[in-house]
Order: structure tokens, then sequence, then C-alpha cells
């Protein structure tokens, strides 16, 4: 088969390894974190390069992920909850677990051990499905639900990346998906293009939390040279069939990441880390707060599910 699915352990982490032996494309999974996306690693000059920047090993993770969240799995509300709290059909609601700046973030379930419960390999694709069954673990959040991702990886070095969130509750559930992965690919980000097909940044203010109101700005829309810019921004995306909604690129050695959404994943957040090493390119749900605001927001009736799409492809630009 040109594909395969198989379990490694590196530098302390129990990884699951999906791979393209026909492109040596591989991809790891870290299931006892969040299910997070460890590796995307692709052929370059002869070498792989890794395009996701990860954690080197356990002590790392266990030190750092609560503080960057590199490739966190975002559920059931992304970014930022302004001091943690929200109210919904009259009833408050506030997080037990708060970052330090007073706000909840990033979601729940960026450090739970999800459980692999399905592997597939054929000719065409390497497919693993995770799970993690949430039970009224924060206060802030009584309820329970199943979180569901499958990691696909097709030839031409695609990976699709899958979210199901159903509702095993008796009431309906609020629910914002996304991702926070971080891309590298090679050098530092001032010298990389991005474009992302948008019109339209969400206000923030000085928390970092949206105001309501949405900015026009075009400036993404053509592509720009990073440079010594510094995101931390939210921007609605206007997917179109077949265009992707974001792209990275590194001209020195034409390196890109391609990122394609639906309207299910209506925004995209970029934040520059200092160090300037790789870029956080967030698909989203919903806007930041989306349970105070609004943005984006789901409400998910019992038993029904939810699926969340996003599609990463990784390669080398052919040349003119």
């Amino acid at each position: 088969m040109s594909f395969n699915v198989s379990r490694i352990t590196e530098n302390g982490l129990s990884l699951v390894k999906l791979q393209d032996k026909a492109t040596n494309t591989i991809i790891t999974i870290l299931p006892e974190y969040g299910a997070m996306l460890h590796g995307f690693q692709i052929p370059v000059n002869g070498e792989h390069l890794n395009i996701i920047d990860n954690y080197a090993n356990r002590e790392q993770v266990e030190q750092e992920l609560g503080v960057s969240f590199k490739s966190s799995k975002l559920s059931p509300f992304v970014c930022r909850v302004r001091d943690g709290k929200y109210t919904l059909e009259e009833e408050d609601f506030e997080f037990a677990s708060k970052f330090s700046d007073g706000n909840a973030i990033h979601g729940l379930l960026y450090n739970k051990p999800f459980n692999v419960v399905n592997e597939f390999a054929d000719d065409k694709q390497a497919s693993v499905t995770l799970r993690y069954q949430f039970k009224r673990e924060d206060p802030g959040y009584p309820y329970e639900y199943n979180c569901e991702v499958r990691y696909t990886l097709f030839p031409r070095g695609i990976l699709q990346v899958e979210t199901i969130v159903l509702n095993l509750d008796s009431l309906s559930i609020p629910i914002a998906d996304g991702w926070h992965p971080y891309f590298k690919l090679g050098g530092v980000i001032d010298d990389y293009e991005m474009q992302v097909s948008t019109e339209t940044m969400v206000e923030f203010d000085d928390k970092l939390v949206p105001t309501g109101k949405l900015i026009a700005d075009r400036s993404l829309g053509e592509g720009i040279l990073i440079g010594n810019r510094q995101f931390d921004n939210c921007f609605v995306v206007q997917p179109v069939d077949q265009r992707p909604a974001a792209v990275l690129y590194n001209p020195a050695n034409a390196v890109f990441v391609s990122i394609f959404t639906n309207k299910l994943y209506p925004y995209i957040q970029i934040y520059t880390p200092p160090h300037r090493k790789s870029i956080a390119i967030e698909n989203l749900s919903g806007a930041p707060d989306c349970f105070n605001n609004g943005m984006g927001l789901q409400l998910l009736t019992p038993s029904r599910s939810q699926t969340f799409t996003v599609w990463y492809q990784a390669g080398v630009a052919e040349n003119d």
C-alpha cells in the first residue's frame, strides 16, 4: 500500500504516524495532549522539513502547553472569553480555568487525552480517528459532548482535519471550534509572504477581545511580505471553491502551505510570536468571545452533531 498508519515513540511522546510512501510525506499526531498535530513533514531538497512548530519532548509539552497552545484543539470555545464569563438563556456561567490575563482561553480540551478509535490505510489515503468525551469537567461548561478528530492524509501533501462535535447532553450546548497551529517554513517569518482571502478585520479592545465592530481591511487580500509586522488579529474570510482561505510562502526555499476552509470556519486568527520563527494561522468557526458577542456561535441541540473541516496542503512550489 502507498499509505500506512503506525505508532511510534519519540522523545517520550507517543505518536500516531500517517505516511504517504510515494512522496514520503509524514503526519504525526499526539493523542494524549488534545489530539494535536505534532508534525507535517515534507521532502525539501532531499531532506525532511517539518512545517509545524511543535514541542521537542514531553517535558516541554508539560511546561509550555498551557502558555503557547501550539497546535491545540480549540473546543468548546476559541481564543478568549472575556473574564471567563458568559450568559446563556439568562443563566450566568464562569470558567474555573483562566489564563494569566483573567480571561478563559483556547477551550477546555487542549490538554485532554484523546483515545484512538479507528485507523485506516489503503493506496489512496491514511487516516486516524481520535475521541474525547467531555463530562461537565468545568463549572463554566456544565455539559456533556463528544469531540472526535479525524486526520486523513491524501496524495499531493493534502491533510484533511475533521472535527465532529456530538451533543450528549439533554440541553442545547454552545459550541465554537478551531485549531491553533504554528507554521514554520524555514528561516524567519519576516521573509515569508502571506495572503488571506479577507476584506474585513474584527476590531479588538486592549484585552484582545472583540468590540463587536468590523473594520474594512483589504491589505492581506493581495498578499504581503510579512516583514516586521506584528499580528494578533482576527479576520473574516471569504472561502471560494478551489481557492485557499490563506497561503503562507517562503521565497527562500519555495515552501508553501495553503489552508482551505468552508463556511463553517469563517474566521482566521493570525498571531506572530516574538521569536519570529513561526506564525500561528488559526481557523475558527466563531470569533473570539463568541460566547458573549454571538459572532459565529452555534447552539447544538441534543443528539445532534456538527462537522468542521479544514484542509492543509504543503509542498514546494514549482518554478514557472
